[in-house]
């Protein structure tokens, strides 16, 4: 059980470092934080990266390195949208 929290206690500070780093930040209901970050770990036990959980993995390693969260579509959508897909980023 401390292994799962500390998994995800390191990858919510790496993607509040992200999001500093980007003038972003994660989504302040931590609920749904929690439940993506959650996933994304899920995610990455079973396709061996982190993927989006917004995107479908296609089994393609090229066309799914784009889906590897945060993915490549994440600033364009956060610029125009005012958040990411799945909502894990905000502006």
């Amino acid at each position: 059980m401390a292994d799962k929290k500390q998994e995800f206690e390191k990858l919510l500070k790496e993607y509040q470092n992200y999001a500093k780093k980007n003038s972003i930040r994660l989504n302040p209901d931590k609920k749904i934080t929690e439940r993506l970050i959650r996933g994304l770990i899920e995610r990455e036990k079973k396709y061996g990266a982190r993927y989006c959980p917004c995107r479908r993995v296609v089994g393609d390693k090229k066309t799914d390195k784009k889906i590897i969260c945060p993915c490549s579509f994440c600033k364009k959508e956060i610029m125009e949208q005012g958040h990411c897909h799945c909502f894990l980023f905000v502006r």
